[in-house]
């Protein structure tokens, strides 16, 4: 008879190895490697997979003392989701063991390493009173290079911690009061609404009919800063999911939502139909479209969504930083295509979910060299809940370490723009 637990710790070692050995996302993996498990059982291999990614550093100094080489990678992962079912989920080491050990077995070319696998793993159980002392997670040397040059160790540290500690629920709304007394939440300085705890997004109270949606506390800051005004011409540069197209259209403006993906803008015509809102979509490469003006545009830019990591543990291994330039330079031609697109007088908002300079500071600063009769505008940044700490010389900085004891945000740069009339 098959054991309950491997199927989900089968697509999770799949899982797992796709983004380590292939540099897969999660996201573009999720639903379909999973597909054929039950809802619970394809709840719980992401799960195991998110948090196997999220502790994987410190997984792996618990092996490093009981290897005496590396295993191959479908038998490395089984280890690490292992040793932190054990650490952090609390499961009982017996019966983790035993299906490591089972799963081990059933694969062909692993079949030979289950006695291996069964003796590092008793020998980590005895360990784990060490979990708790061992160095934070520390994030790859390809990204935490970069980000040392830019904050320096000690903060790169907090960032670590809150990379760590995951991410609680945001949801932009309507109503923030309404919504956080129906689904137990609480709203934030900045205006959206919070759950430390949730179960399915689909089953909370007000889904179905449209009262919100999720987005991050710091994602949902850039689209305030632009303070659309009802009947404006606006623009969202690069939609998809929709967040801050359904802010906008909240607000009454005029919204036409531009992304390239038809994929991504079904599911921004999805979101707008639950909530009732109306936009205009484009699907159209930003660069080549030729639309406006507009009194205002919001470029969310493509970015290395390095300030996504808390959420998204997967990133760091499944990326290297190769394409970094690539996406500099697409980011100074979407900024030099907004500039074009905007009326005279209109006002510009720029922002990336990354905690690199390169993607924010310094893109702005570039931008306004490059554009006479564009200017800065920092007022709009004073809004309810923004702390003068998170500013800088040319913008917005949001940091994962921020709010630590309210969960946190997303690393985000925002910076708003205004073009001579």
């Amino acid at each position: 008879m098959a054991k309950s637990g491997l199927a989900p710790r089968r697509s999770a070692v799949f899982l797992l190895g796709q983004v380590t050995e292939e540099g897969r996302l999660l996201s573009e993996l999720l639903p379909r490697a999973v597909e054929r498990l039950v809802p619970e059982d394809r709840a719980r291999a992401q799960r195991l997979a998110v948090n196997t990614l999220r502790w994987m550093d410190r997984a792996d100094r618990m092996l490093g003392p009981h290897l005496k080489k590396r295993p191959p990678q479908a038998v490395l992962n089984t280890l690490r989701m292992a040793v932190v079912e054990m650490a952090v989920d609390g499961a009982a080491p017996h019966g983790v063991v035993d299906e490591a050990v089972t799963l081990v077995r059933q694969g062909k070319r692993t079949t030979a390493m289950a006695g291996m696998v069964n003796a590092v793993l008793r020998r980590v159980a005895e360990d784990l009173v060490k979990w708790d002392g061992l160095p934070q997670p520390r994030l790859p040397k390809w990204l935490r290079g970069p980000l040392i040059d830019g904050y320096g160790k000690a903060l790169v540290a907090e960032m670590e911690a809150a990379h760590a500690r995951g991410a609680p629920l945001d949801l932009s709304c309507k109503d923030a009061g309404a919504v956080a007394q129906a689904v137990g939440g609480v709203v934030l300085s900045t205006g959206s609404v919070r759950l430390a705890e949730f179960g399915k997004v689909t089953g909370l109270a007000g889904y179905k009919a449209g009262d919100w949606w999720v987005q991050d506390a710091a994602a949902a800051i850039p689209a305030r800063v632009l303070e659309v005004q009802p009947g404006e011409t606006v623009l969202d540069m690069c939609a998809a999911p929709g967040g801050k197209t359904m802010q906008m259209a909240a607000a009454g403006a005029d919204v036409t939502a531009l992304d390239v993906s038809a994929t991504r803008l079904r599911r921004v015509e999805e979101n707008l139909a639950r909530t009732g809102l109306k936009a205009n979509l484009v699907e159209a490469d930003a660069l080549d479209w030729d639309g406006g003006p507009f009194d205002a545009i919001l470029l969310d830019a493509p970015c290395s969504a390095t300030g996504t990591l808390r959420r998204h543990p997967d990133l760091p291994y499944a990326k290297d930083g190769s394409g970094f330039m690539e996406l500099f330079e697409l980011q100074e031609k979407m900024l030099d295509r907004a500039v074009a697109m905007l009326r005279p007088g209109g006002r510009l908002v720029y922002c990336t979910c990354s905690l690199l300079p390169d993607e924010g500071e310094v893109q702005v600063e570039a931008a306004l060299e490059r554009h006479d009769g564009l200017t800065l505008d920092m007022d709009a940044l004073a809004l309810p809940g923004i702390d003068p700490e998170w500013l800088v010389e040319n913008g917005l900085r949001l940091r994962p370490d921020f709010w630590p004891d309210t969960g946190g945000m997303d690393g985000f740069f925002v910076a708003c723009m205004r073009k001579a009339a």
